[in-house]
Formats: structure tokens, C-alpha cells, sequence
């Protein structure tokens, strides 16, 4: 397989088949993000992507799951992509679910049409990365977009029958918009209602314009508690007619997995133990991106 950089994928597709299709981040302006150094977008050569695919039909029968790599495989043009998966289709035919990150502009280039024909031929799951809801905090970060785009985009991606997973930030919008940050992001979630959510705690970059900030003393890192607190008011405000909402990720204080609507009061049941000391939380040292 032919890999340039590092290569990022989400929590869920750690044992998944992954085509590096695309290099980098098409956004690549998110002011706490460093996963992508100073790579430059491209796309890659077609001939590439398919000695990739052909090399994964020899050495990888054995995974039934195939994620595009990078940070938006989306942005490829319709009828590249479509090739892409059409040659996965017929040379890994045990592969059941194609995965690819996604951010709205990429879904917004898509016409519902081509979502569509994408899903048909095994797109079955997105991963958006809304972070979260409060305009405020979207803007000071550089998302790119606003609540509104977010909300228009992911239910698009989802009415084209494709599986949604999104990707919040707890931390993110310091501790003066704490709350609000939490109470917004639950309302964009329950406007889109994806089938997943992960939450994931701010690890600070050094490098990045939001490490600077905080270093500069004009961001403010939120403690542990803050994080549960936050966590805490951000799925009493969350509801989702059928989706998972966990946050196993490696950088969370107190790994979740809640099936909602059974689970939700459960769960903030456990996180308000957590609070109160009663549960242990992941030590610091063993927290990582």
C-alpha cells in the first residue's frame, strides 16, 4: 500500500482495510487541529489508488470493511470516486461497509442524486466532525461553516441513506462558553440525529493556533471535572431517535457507550458519579489523540 504522511482514521475503522485516496485535509484550517502538519490537499493518481485496491485484494480477504483515508475523501470528484468504489466493489467483494470522512463542503458539492449513487455502491457510512454547536466557538475555531450548515449538511448525507458519525469536542470552547457550547452542540445533534456520536476532549497541539492562544493566555483549558460537567449538559440537551452515543475515544476522562433514548438517563446518572468522585476516571498520562 502506497501511505504518505500519517495516516488518520477514526477510533471505529481500527481494523478496517485503508486506501489512502487522498492526502490530508481539504479544510485544513481548524485552529486546534495538528493531524495534518503542513501537508498540502491532493488527490491522488488514479493508477495509484488502484494498484492499492489490487494489492488489498490479495493480502486483505479476511476484512470486511475498507476506510478512504484522509481527512476528506468526500472532495474527490463524483465520477473519480465512483470509479474508486465501483473497483473496490469488483475486486474486494467481501467488503461490506466503504467508509470516508466528510465536512460540509464536501457533502454540499454532492448533488442528493450522486450521495445516492455513491451509497448504492458501497459509501455506507460519514464521519462529520461538527465539534460543536455554538456559532461563536465554530467561528473562533475556523470551521469554515456555522450551526446551520452543519444541521443542512448532515441531514443531506443522511437522507441519501448513508450512515452518519459525528465527531464533538469537548473542551473546545474554553470555560466561559462551557455550557453553551455544550447546550448547542446538543441541539445541532438532536436537529441531525446521526445514527453516532463520539465525544472527544480537547488535547492541546503544540504548533497549532489554539495551543498558541492558550499559551498566550487568552484560551483557557478546562479541568477534568469541567470536561464531565460539560459531557453532562451536553447529552441532557442531546436527543437521538436510535444512535450510539460514546466517547471511548482515548482522550476522554470516563469512557461511555450509551444506546440512546434507553441509556441517556443512565448515563448521566454515571457521569454525575464521576463528578462526585465515585467513579475513576483514565489517568492523565494514559490519555492520548
Amino acid at each position: 500500500m502506497h501511505y504518505e504522511g500519517n495516516i488518520i482514521r477514526p477510533p471505529s475503522e481500527a481494523y478496517s482495510i485503508l486506501l489512502q485516496a487522498s492526502v490530508g485535509c481539504s479544510h485544513h484550517k481548524c485552529t486546534f487541529c495538528g493531524a495534518y502538519d503542513r501537508r498540502r490537499f491532493k488527490i491522488k493518481k488514479d493508477n495509484i489508488i488502484m494498484a492499492d485496491i489490487a494489492y488489498a485484494a490479495k493480502h486483505y480477504r479476511g476484512q470486511t470493511r475498507l476506510f478512504i483515508c484522509d481527512g476528506d475523501a468526500l472532495i474527490i470528484p463524483h465520477k473519480r470516486l465512483l470509479n474508486i468504489l465501483k473497483e473496490i466493489k469488483k475486486q474486494l467483494p467481501w467488503v461490506k461497509r466503504v467508509g470516508v470522512y466528510a465536512n460540509t463542503k464536501s457533502i454540499n458539492i454532492k448533488t442528493s442524486e450522486q450521495l445516492e449513487e455513491l451509497r448504492e455502491h458501497g459509501l455506507k457510512i460519514a464521519y462529520m466532525g461538527l465539534e460543536t454547536g455554538d456559532d461563536v466557538t465554530l467561528k473562533m475555531v475556523n470551521k469554515g461553516t456555522d450551526s446551520t450548515g452543519m444541521v443542512s449538511m448532515g441531514k443531506k448525507i443522511r437522507n441519501a441513506g448513508i450512515k452518519l458519525s459525528i465527531t464533538v469536542l469537548l473542551g473546545l470552547a474554553g470555560r466561559k462558553r462551557s455550557a453553551i457550547h455544550a447546550i448547542e452542540t446538543g441541539r445541532v445533534l438532536s436537529a441531525i440525529d446521526p445514527e453516532y456520536v463520539g465525544a472527544l476532549s480537547l488535547m492541546l497541539v503544540p504548533g497549532t493556533p489554539l495551543y498558541e492562544e492558550y499559551k498566550a493566555g487568552r484560551f483557557t483549558l478546562i479541568e477534568p471535572d469541567e470536561m464531565l460537567e460539560e459531557l453532562g449538559i451536553m447529552i441532557a440537551n442531546t436527543n437521538l431517535t436510535r444512535g450510539l452515543f460514546h466517547s471511548n475515544h482515548a482522550s476522554n476522562y470516563l469512557p461511555i457507550k450509551a444506546k440512546f433514548p434507553k441509556d441517556k438517563d443512565s448515563t448521566l446518572e454515571l457521569i454525575r458519579k464521576a463528578v462526585a468522585g465515585k467513579v475513576r476516571l483514565r489517568p492523565e498520562h494514559l490519555r492520548a489523540l
